[in-house]
């Protein structure tokens, strides 16, 4: 963004919203909203917990466990796919329905056949994040040229070889972004699992939180939820730019 020339960084706009944040919280007009400062403070001293520190190990294995098992199947059934008519007819209406599904009512039902526990988080994380992965892989695979395809097959290519350095290569820019949005949707997952839970994680504190109305501590925790999706997504956005010559060749 450039402002009289200058150019202003994106971040920027969160200094904005921080100190009009700073402001209503000082003018103490609502009480759920506690200064920006005070939020700060509380955060600084909630990171040296050893409950924030146990809570983070929890939500972060549970994450990264939920995560790998939507990326490992995602992708490769969204490729299947993009790939076969057959089981594209076949998955394709079912990965339709639960990635616009709202998947928070499937909690309840996802502890009682798993128990109020981390398998019922790592399950939650897998069903918010693997359905986006597997339609942009799916996409990525279709629209691979036909052309590149067979003019692999006449200078004698093997299907393991037409898989990996056309088809892949080609849909990876859309398979990263799949990864970047469903990993950002696994972040919602874990939450929404622990906090339905109530009882590990992040979700327990965040109980705790609410019902002693400690709001300080609150809104710390929410931040740093907030701040680790952003730096996900960043990092996987980064990863999309550096391989973005594989989408202009296409």
């Amino acid at each position: 963004m450039t402002v009289f020339g200058f150019r202003i960084p994106m971040m920027a706009s969160l200094l904005v919203w921080a100190l009009l944040w700073e402001i209503v919280g000082q003018l103490d007009l609502i009480f759920l909203i506690p200064p920006m400062s005070s939020i700060f403070s509380a955060g600084l001293g909630l990171v040296q917990t050893a409950s924030w520190q146990n809570a983070t190990w929890i939500t972060v294995k549970s994450f990264v466990i939920g995560m790998s098992l939507a990326i490992a199947i995602g992708v490769p059934l969204g490729v299947l796919m993009g790939r076969f008519r057959i089981i594209d007819n076949i998955c394709g209406l079912w990965v339709n329905m639960f990635v616009s599904a709202p998947l928070s009512a499937l909690v309840p039902v996802l502890m009682i056949l798993f128990g109020m526990g981390e398998t019922t988080i790592v399950v939650t994380v897998f069903l918010f994040a693997v359905w986006i992965i597997v339609l942009d892989a799916r996409a990525g695979v279709m629209q691979v040229p036909q052309s590149l395809i067979e003019m692999a097959r006449s200078y004698g290519a093997s299907r393991g070889v037409i898989l990996r350095k056309i088809i892949l290569l080609s849909a990876l820019p859309e398979i990263l972004a799949g990864i970047r949005i469903g990993l950002i949707r696994g972040v919602k997952g874990v939450v929404i699992g622990q906090i339905l839970v109530a009882v590990i994680g992040y979700g327990e504190l965040f109980e705790l939180y609410s019902r002693s109305f400690d709001m300080e501590r609150f809104w710390a925790l929410t931040i740093v939820l907030f701040a680790a999706a952003m730096l996900l997504s960043a990092i996987v956005e980064r990863a999309e730019k550096r391989i973005e010559y594989y989408a202009g060749a296409r």
